[in-house]
């Protein structure tokens, strides 16, 4: 008896979780500070943040489009190019890892790359620091959140509780994940049936459609060899931060939320 109660139950959770959907809708981010927000919102357009005050964190993540630029790569001070597509910052709270190859675990650790990158901002800690010091208004409105006023850590804390805070809720498709049935056409429920019967869910799937695994370029073909270009170092991928061979063109699954609004993929 005892087992037959077992097995019930594992076929009950087996049950349960099959049918669910292995996308789920998107939801605000509860418990976020409004204030630490509009610090934020501030300082993610604040151009003080790169060494010659000509370019933002906004300015290759236009918010007024899909988060990112309409580039294949971003472009820093001085005009000069990234080497890599810039990704968008919407929804980016729910992204196990922050970069393509994952070199920063969270939101707070990735705002000093864009910062100390000399292609990006070009600039320092120590740097910014002082700029926004010498700001009244804006030392106020740090005192009044921090006790120790402008540091680094204050500076990516604020910009990474206003980053969690560009959720992109209220998607037709969400509404139909939510339960609303006649929020999408048949077609578009036809293509989600082929999206996840074709295999492609099993790595775009979770809240933010992709985001929360590591997937390597060219699993299904060559794609290196096919695109006839020489491999650079940022095709390298995960191999940049770990070393090792089994890394190698292994990145950070795109989310697929926004991908409409995308003129690029990659770089």
């Amino acid at each position: 008896m005892h087992h037959f109660l077992i097995l019930v139950t594992l076929i009950f959770l087996a049950t349960s979780v099959t049918a669910q959907e292995p996308i789920s809708p998107l939801e605000k981010i509860s418990g976020l500070n409004p204030d630490k927000i509009s610090l934020g919102s501030f300082l993610f357009r604040d151009v003080r943040l790169s060494r010659d005050n000509t370019k933002s964190c906004f300015s290759c993540h236009d918010l007024t489009k899909h988060g990112s630029d309409s580039l294949p790569v971003g472009i820093g001070i001085n005009g000069q190019a990234g080497v890599i597509k810039t990704p968008t910052v919407y929804n980016s709270g729910f992204n196990f890892v922050q970069f393509w190859d994952g070199r920063s675990r969270t939101l707070e650790n990735q705002v000093s790359g864009p910062i100390h990158n000399p292609v990006e901002l070009g600039s320092n800690w120590a740097e910014v620091i002082h700029k926004l010091n010498s700001d009244p208004a804006l030392l106020s409105r740090f005192n009044k959140l921090y006790v120790d006023g402008i540091t680094a850590a204050n500076i990516a804390d604020a910009i990474a509780v206003y980053e969690r805070s560009l959720v992109t809720t209220g998607s037709r498709f969400d509404k139909w994940l939510a339960g609303d049935k006649n929020a999408l056409t048949k077609n578009e429920i036809e293509g989600y049936r082929l999206f996840k019967g074709y295999g492609c869910i099993s790595c775009h799937q979770g809240k933010n459609v992709g985001g929360n695994m590591y997937a390597r370029m060219g699993n299904i073909r060559d794609y290196f060899s096919e695109r006839g270009k020489p491999i650079t170092q940022a095709d390298l991928g995960r191999f940049n931060v770990t070393g090792l061979d089994w890394d190698k063109h292994l990145f950070k699954v795109p989310s697929l939320r926004l991908a409409s609004l995308q003129k690029y993929f990659f770089h």
